[in-house]
């Protein structure tokens, strides 16, 4: 099996706090876990899934 490549948001800072990661290098599936917890369980979304998720936060982050 390939490894993940995990990215974190660029908007996350390198000084903890609740952040998301998602690994880039999967086709047909987007993981995504908590950036505090590497070793943790990982949420397997469909692309689709991923970009709701991503215009709904986007729309009300403050």
């Amino acid at each position: 099996m390939t490894p993940l490549l995990w990215r974190k948001s660029s908007y996350s800072s390198d000084n903890g706090g609740n952040c998301l990661e998602i690994a880039t290098n999967l086709p047909g599936v987007v993981p995504v876990r908590d950036s505090k917890v590497p070793e943790g369980p990982a949420l397997m979304l469909a692309p689709a899934a991923w970009t709701a998720f991503v215009v709904f936060a986007s729309s009300t982050a403050a």
